[in-house]
């Protein structure tokens, strides 16, 4: 059978000469499936993985659509949840419009909103941002949203995970209703189901495989590690001994884990890895990205701030140094190797504690992870890191068991319920003023004649 290719869906020839330097003739099967429907007009829902090329899915349709605006207000608005991902898609968009008089400008948050307002003076056709800093320029007035006409959100899922429904609908209300949306999303949530609901009409849902699904072009593997610190020692191990672990992603849970695993690792081979996180400044993550890519450095240690949406061509190796607690999360770790059709191997590092955060793992993608035996000439190191550390209990530590409705006010015991009034003479008369005022004279008198 005759493959499709990106010249059956009419693009531009400026567009397809882009494509052609770049080697790209055939759209891959989330590209095929979306490009008909998207180039049709209606509204689209586009579910899968990561790595799958749901960035092409939307931007060369809505490139064949666009149309020069003279009002210099966009008219496409690509929303993304993280600074990278607008850096990443702003770049595609620029190269694939070389050949056109579009201009692409990208917003995000961290930087000088004022310096920003200045890229707006000469006009803007198509706009990438984050959502919290398009809805503050539209606020401001540096740009306007009512001649939008198609809105693209990539990454739904991760942006109402990441807590941007509020600028969402926000945004959503500053357009005008008539519009294409464009919606891809690696996972529909019932967050996701909801939004779709309230605020689009009907979408045709375009799915390439369901959630969970890990791409077959990736093997998975895994080693049963003590803690922390022998997950070090392992790390080491690996990287001395196989020379195969060229281009390397680390993930942490957590910035401060990340932080710690760097300084280690740094130690163990200079100026070979660099770490990023939120923490980071944008210039200093963009510029790591940069070298990561060039293979300047062996390696990256992150946060599943990487684990989204971001394009780093031949990552030999993803290691799983601590297992996610969102099962989604692995998925979307992983999916940064095995790229482009390129096979990739994803390593994960298990503690005892995270067995069952591993097994749903496994549920979700219904696939087994090969484990490896854990190498006899690595050491264990039996000192735990301070989140591993169990609970302090206090020794002899007294606890008071509240009845229902406790609290500090509990019942008495039986013998401590009879109240004690004193004697006679200690009772004490309540001070009263006006009309009671003879009363009290009258009995202090009867008392001094006893």
């Amino acid at each position: 059978m005759e493959k499709t290719t990106f010249a059956d869906f009419d693009l531009s020839v400026k567009i397809l000469d882009v494509l052609a330097d770049q080697n790209l003739f055939e759209p891959t099967p989330i590209q095929e499936k979306t490009l008909g429907p998207i180039l049709s007009g209606r509204d689209v829902m586009g579910i899968a993985q990561t790595g799958t090329g749901k960035t092409l899915a939307y931007l060369l349709p809505v490139l064949k659509m666009w149309k020069y605006n003279k009002n210099n207000n966009p008219t496409v608005l690509v929303l993304v949840p993280t600074r990278e991902l607008v850096v990443q898609v702003a770049e595609i968009l620029k190269n694939l419009t070389q050949n056109l008089t579009a201009r692409v400008i990208g917003i995000y948050g961290g930087v000088n909103i004022n310096t920003q307002k200045l890229l707006f003076k000469d006009g803007c056709d198509i706009l990438v941002g984050t959502p919290g800093r398009v809805m503050d320029l539209s606020i401001d007035n540096a740009i306007s949203l009512k001649e939008v006409q198609r809105l693209i959100i990539d990454e739904f899922d991760e942006m109402l995970n990441l807590g941007f429904k509020a600028q969402l609908t926000h945004i959503f209300e500053m357009m005008r209703e008539k519009r294409q949306n464009i919606l891809f999303s690696a996972t529909m949530t019932e967050a996701v189901d909801s939004l779709l609901e309230q605020y689009f009409a009907g979408p045709i849902e375009i799915s390439l495989a369901k959630s969970g699904t890990p791409l077959e072009k990736i093997e998975q593997i895994a080693y049963k590690v003590e803690n922390f610190n022998t997950k070090i020692n392992l790390l080491e191990h690996l990287l001395k001994t196989d020379t195969d672990f060229s281009k390397v992603l680390i993930f942490c849970n957590n910035k401060k884990h990340a932080d710690l695993l760097f300084t280690k690792i740094d130690e163990l081979f200079p100026d070979e890895f660099d770490v990023i996180h939120s923490n980071k400044s944008q210039n200093y993550r963009l510029n790591a990205m940069r070298t990561f890519e060039k293979k300047e450095v062996r390696g990256l240690i992150t946060t599943d701030i990487m684990a989204r949406g971001l394009d780093i061509s031949d990552i030999t190796h993803v290691i799983n140094f601590e297992i996610p607690e969102v099962q989604e999360q692995y998925i979307h770790r992983i999916g940064r190797t095995g790229r482009a059709d390129k096979n990739g191997i994803a390593v994960s590092f298990v503690a005892k504690t995270e067995d069952a955060n591993l097994l749903d793992i496994e549920l979700l993608m219904n696939k087994a992870i090969t484990y490896q035996d854990f190498p006899e000439e690595v050491k264990i190191n039996p000192v735990k890191i301070a989140s591993e550390k169990d609970e302090v209990v206090m020794k002899n530590a007294h606890t008071v068991k509240l009845e229902e409705g406790g609290g500090a006010f509990h019942e008495k015991k039986d013998k401590n319920k009879k109240e004690n009034w004193g004697g006679p003479h200690a009772r004490k008369l309540p001070k009263k003023i006006g009309a009671n005022r003879a009363q009290q004279k009258a009995i202090s008198k009867s008392k001094r004649k006893k």
